[in-house]
């Protein structure tokens, strides 16, 4: 084992030197070699045969990104379409059907479509349960009316996961149903959102009468919940995936530390210190947590990954900014600009300061995450009316 991944078994190296001889990544289209490796089974080594993998452990995944990247293939622009990558993808493979996953696999992977995710309302936001969005059935399909909010990509989005009320009558967590929306199909607008870092990178999104086929309802109806939660856990853990030793923003900040020998001092050695173990525990958690999805599904554990992450960077820019001095101080660029990413390691120290605010409230606020391990990972009883108002303790 490598610290990035498991050493490759031969058959699997000669299978990706006789596809890489075969599609000369130099005089191969770009969109014809990336549908060709996912035909190979060598997108999602993973994923089943006949689904862009071939069931094997995804310890093998990173060398075999390494052998593509070194031979100077073309990647999958992963940055752009993660909300696929890490949260689509493995929900359809999950829970859909074999049409659904003939449909939609191929064209997340190469790129082809990007895909966002219509979760949080404007009243349901940590407590998704609580989604009015409403889905109605009219013949073979259903109608959609509602807003979303706090939607990453959906400027660029071809597809969106969704989750609509079906049952109102029901309990709210028994009422709801996951579809696959079309994102630009009539109906559905798009409206963007500044954030404190002056870029739009979020959006709201309105459904007026938006139209979904049933062949594009994934999983039962009414099992809405149960599968919004498999993809929020795989959220979790994909938020905060760190493979490398210093990779991150525990490297940026290391390197700010090296870079400016003027400012260190006692206090600032011991605080980054403290911050890189943090992190190698991190990072060696999130291998334990990856390892586990060979068996399944992620658990309820994926909250604890996402929970120590947020708090991580939020720690780390804060420490960036005062290792980089007057440095640390300056902001490149206020426009409102709509990016197809976040780009935290490419932008300036006072970037990520004000993007790490957003880390504790995205993908499920750090109070709600810890409601989470407290009552389904530590089996503590759930929290009652009248512990409301009882602050909670860092677990």
């Amino acid at each position: 084992m490598t610290e990035e991944g498991a050493a490759l078994p031969r058959q699997l190296r000669q299978q990706v030197a006789e596809f890489l001889a075969d599609h000369d990544p130099e005089t191969t289209e770009r969109l014809q070699f990336l549908r060709a490796r996912y035909d190979a089974g060598l997108a999602w080594l993973h994923f089943p045969l006949g689904h862009g993998g071939m069931g094997l452990p995804r310890d093998f995944q990173s060398e075999v990104d390494r052998l593509f990247t070194e031979a100077g293939a073309p990647d999958n622009n992963g940055k752009v379409n993660n909300i696929g990558l890490g949260m689509a993808a493995p929900t359809i493979l999950e829970f859909g059907n074999d049409g659904q996953k003939a449909r939609f696999l191929r064209p997340l992977w190469t790129g082809e479509e990007i895909w966002c995710q219509l979760f949080s309302e404007p009243g349901a936001g940590s407590d998704l349960a609580a989604v009015a969005t409403r889905a109605l059935r009219d013949g073979e399909g259903w109608v959609v009316n509602g807003q979303k909010v706090w939607t990453s990509s959906a400027h660029n989005a071809r597809f969106a996961i969704l989750l609509a009320r079906t049952a109102p009558g029901a309990p709210k967590h028994a009422g709801l149903t996951y579809f696959l929306c079309d994102m630009v199909q009539p109906g559905v607008e798009v409206r963007p959102l500044r954030q404190i870092t002056g870029e739009a990178e979020f959006n709201e999104v309105f459904l007026s009468d938006v139209r979904i086929p049933d062949t594009q309802r994934l999983g039962a109806e009414g099992a809405g919940w149960r599968i919004a939660n498999a993809t929020l856990n795989s959220e979790r853990i994909f938020i905060g995936a760190v493979t490398r030793r210093e990779a991150g923003m525990v490297g940026t900040v290391a390197q700010a530390w090296r870079e400016n020998p003027e400012l260190r001092t006692a206090e600032l050695h011991s605080r980054l210190m403290e911050l890189w173990v943090d992190a190698e525990v991190a990072r060696h958690m999130g291998q334990r947590l990856r390892q586990k999805l060979v068996s399944g599904q992620p658990g309820p554990e994926g909250a604890a990954m996402k929970l120590i992450f947020a708090q991580l960077n939020q720690k780390l820019s804060g420490l960036e900014v005062e290792l980089r001095g007057e440095q640390g101080l300056r902001y490149s660029d206020w426009a409102a600009v709509r990016p197809d990413h976040v780009d935290m390691l490419g932008r300036d120290a006072g970037y990520r300061y004000l993007r790490a605010r957003g880390n504790s409230i995205e993908g499920g606020t750090s109070e709600i995450l810890r409601n989470i391990l407290a009552e389904r990972v530590l089996g503590l009883p759930p929290e009652s009316r009248a512990d409301k108002d009882i602050p909670w303790k860092d677990l």
